[in-house]
């Protein structure tokens, strides 16, 4: 067999991802972290790692970027404002809209590792107000 040609051939290319974004908003507890996997995190699409802790809890913000995000391990209970809690488990898939006010609480146990791909910019602010 040949190699592939023409425009629409893309190779696979394997790296590690950057280690360390920088500090991450106030609003997240001390021991989350974060992995740059591709883009700018300042410019939009960007796919990262999330890590927060067994037993760690991200208190209600917002996103400017819609974020679609897949768990990697651990449980992990997300609260959108409007909707009712659901439990992710290794695999599941969830959309965040843009805007949304949304909490998660990573199960004690095992750190929950989250890779979301943003549509805009990575950030986040603090929501004031309760989700429902």
């Amino acid at each position: 067999m040949g190699r592939p040609r023409g425009r629409g051939s893309h190779r696979a290319r394997g790296r590690r991802p950057r280690a360390d974004l920088g500090a991450l908003p106030p609003i997240f507890p001390a021991g989350c972290q974060i992995a740059v996997l591709h883009g700018d995190p300042a410019k939009p699409n960007a796919d990262v790692f999330l890590r927060v802790a067994g037993g760690q809890r991200l208190p209600a913000h917002t996103h400017t970027s819609a974020e679609r995000m897949i768990l990697v391990s651990g449980a992990l209970r997300v609260k959108y404002q409007g909707a009712p809690a659901v439990t992710l488990t290794p695999g599941m898939y969830a959309f965040g809209p843009a805007g949304r006010p949304h909490e998660a609480d990573c199960q004690a146990g095992a750190a929950c590792t989250l890779f979301i791909a943003f549509e805009g910019p990575v950030d986040a602010a603090a929501h004031p107000g309760k989700l429902d």
